[in-house]
């Protein structure tokens, strides 16, 4: 089956021509990428469209695109195919952008949250595949979640299934979501990073030195990423914040699992590049928090195609649709 895949980010939007089959999909050719504030809701989904014409026009005739998926961040409806102010994309209010393809293109168009996206795609074709009940978790610039529940995606009653980050762990800690405590807060980047914050300025106000943080200068560009370089290189403080994300990633993993008892859970982004910094703290959690045989049944993977997954989603989006309308 031969489809389009267009990803929407805050950052960037790209579409890409894919064949998909069951078990691999195959980039026939993929678009310039476009910078998100360069266009209006507007001009945007105009060049888009005439990336998803030049895709078409590279087959030949005897082959044909099958469908459009399109993955997006939330919040969104995808059973109406409209996208509804996501706070990443500014302006893009009451998008509805399946209608708009479908009339411009012909061409049948699916809507889906990024997450849920991304969860089908390592259902499919990553660490997820072969299950028939999975939980995917970004872990990245945000906490969220895509729910495959006997072999379906699972988007719930408003299509808001699977934000697992606004769930509180705690009456205080880092502020994700718009709530201090939040699942979000303890295991995104930015939480990560106001986390670090806190407890590097402390550490500094003490009159201790902290390697990778010489002053309250250098305290506000502090990242996720300068953290868990720091932890790998054995920087103690380090060690220390990543050891409380993972305790924390503990508890928020123990409640999906006694609640949804998942075949496995496949998590993402920081938690792949710094898994032996995390996982530990968050494996003991596990282990005094869960209920034996729920924790027996689930498998806790990092992701294999967090690098690679912006480019299939919304192909993988496509197909699975495609797929259960036949």
């Amino acid at each position: 089956m031969r489809a389009v895949g267009v990803d929407i980010g805050g950052t960037k939007c790209a579409v890409s021509l894919g064949e998909i089959w069951e078990d691999r999909v195959s980039i026939i050719h993929k678009c310039p990428v476009r910078e998100t504030k360069a266009y209006t809701p507007r001009q945007m989904l105009e060049v888009l469209t005439e990336d998803i014409f030049f895709c078409r026009d590279r087959l030949n005739e005897s082959e044909r695109i099958q469908g459009i998926g399109i993955s997006c961040g939330g919040p969104l409806d995808s059973r109406t195919g409209t996208i509804l102010s996501p706070p990443n994309l500014p302006g893009w209010d009451e998008i509805h952008i399946t209608e708009y393809f479908r009339e411009k293109t012909g061409l049948p168009a699916f809507l889906c949250n990024d997450a849920n996206a991304c969860a089908l795609a390592e259902w499919k074709l990553g660490a997820g595949r072969g299950s028939s009940s999975m939980v995917f978790l970004t872990f990245g610039t945000g906490l969220g979640a895509g729910l495959i529940l006997n072999n379906r995606l699972y988007c719930g009653a408003s299509d808001m299934a699977g934000e697992v980050g606004h769930i509180r762990l705690s009456d205080y800690g880092p502020v994700g979501y718009g709530k201090m405590g939040s699942f979000e807060g303890f295991c995104s980047g930015g939480g990560i990073a106001q986390l670090a914050k806190l407890m590097i300025r402390e550490e500094l106000q003490a009159g201790h030195k902290v390697s990778f943080c010489e002053n309250s200068e250098q305290l506000e560009h502090i990242t996720a990423a300068r953290v868990g370089l720091a932890a790998k290189e054995g920087d103690l403080l380090a060690c220390s914040i990543l050891k409380q994300v993972g305790v924390q990633l503990g508890k928020g993993l123990s409640v999906i699992m006694d609640l949804l008892n998942p075949e496995c859970i496949v998590i993402g982004s920081i938690f792949v590049r710094n898994y032996n910094e995390i996982w530990p703290y968050a494996q003991q959690v596990i282990e005094q928090e869960t209920l034996p045989s729920v924790r027996k049944a689930c498998r806790v993977l990092s992701s294999q195609l967090s690098e690679s997954v912006g480019d299939i989603a919304g192909l993988i989006v496509a197909g699975y649709n495609l797929d259960l309308e036949e």
